[in-house]
């Protein structure tokens, strides 16, 4: 959807190697995103689309963009802090386990 919003007169066989799955994928895909009422295909005279078409991002298209970014940026800010937490763990059995033979960290 970022790649639409920022490029939204790419063919769909640029779209697809951008993303790097197959055309026939791709229109699946752009087929059940038009459906969902997300994206919506415009007829555009000055596109570089031989066939001039554009893509472009709807209000609700947008809108779950945005929850989407949200939903993964949250996921990514879990897994840090979890990460964090064991390495923190990690480095406190590490200190403990040198301390017992008398090095140091």
């Amino acid at each position: 959807m970022r790649i639409l919003q920022d490029n939204p007169d790419l063919t769909q066989r640029e779209l697809a190697e951008k993303l790097g799955i197959s055309v026939g994928g791709l229109n699946y895909c752009l087929k059940a995103l038009i459906e969902k009422g997300l994206v919506k295909m415009k007829n555009f005279a000055h596109s570089k689309n031989k066939f001039g078409y554009v893509y472009v991002l709807t209000p609700s298209g947008m809108a779950e963009k945005a929850a989407i970014t949200q939903r993964f940026l949250q996921r990514k800010m879990n897994e840090y802090e979890a990460l964090k937490a064991e390495i923190e763990a990690l480095r406190s059995e590490v200190e403990k386990a040198c301390a017992k033979v008398g090095q140091e960290v």
